[in-house]
């Protein structure tokens, strides 16, 4: 584990030369919870192409001493989403490096995508995670989102779709 007095995170867009750095960290990010998915391969297969989500989201990175220890998705408003109305920005695959849990880095990224929904003029912004998350989850729901519905089965792990309402510009 890394202290925690001595790490300074930094966050930043994403670029091209993340990618690798990014898809690793989402593989070791995930690797706890290979047992729950009924495949496994398939999830392993997505997560570890978490880059190719700069395609249509706003990848964000945090990144210490120049090492990226952390990402996550934003996915503005107007772009088709699977699960979310087209009109609602989303937080898609928050990932932090396993040695660098429990240092605030989730939170500073969730925080990032709050500010870009609100330079979006966004009235929310969405996500989905799982009760297998357990400590994303609790993070969100302090951070103030609340469960909004049930989303599919995801390779046979529950998912639920969760809402934090923002404030309206004056």
């Amino acid at each position: 584990m890394k202290q925690k007095d001595n790490i300074k995170c930094l966050l930043r867009d994403f670029t091209i030369n993340d990618s690798q750095a990014v898809n690793q960290i989402a593989l070791l990010a995930f690797q706890q919870y290979e047992n729950y998915y009924n495949d496994w391969n398939k999830i392993k297969e997505s997560i570890s192409s978490m880059a190719s989500l700069a395609d249509h989201a706003e990848l964000i990175v945090a990144s210490s001493n120049e090492n990226i220890i952390g990402a996550v998705a934003y996915v503005p408003s107007g772009i088709d989403k699977a699960l979310f109305p087209k009109d609602w920005p989303v937080i898609r695959m928050l990932v932090v490096d396993p040695q660098y849990r429990g240092l605030g880095i989730g939170k500073k990224l969730t925080e990032a995508c709050i500010q870009r929904a609100l330079r979006d003029d966004a009235k929310l912004i969405a996500l989905h995670t799982s009760s297998i998350m357990e400590i994303a989850l609790k993070m969100y729901l302090r951070m103030g989102f609340v469960f909004e519905k049930e989303a599919p089965l995801l390779y046979g792990v529950t998912y639920n779709i969760y809402i934090k309402h923002l404030p309206t510009p004056l």
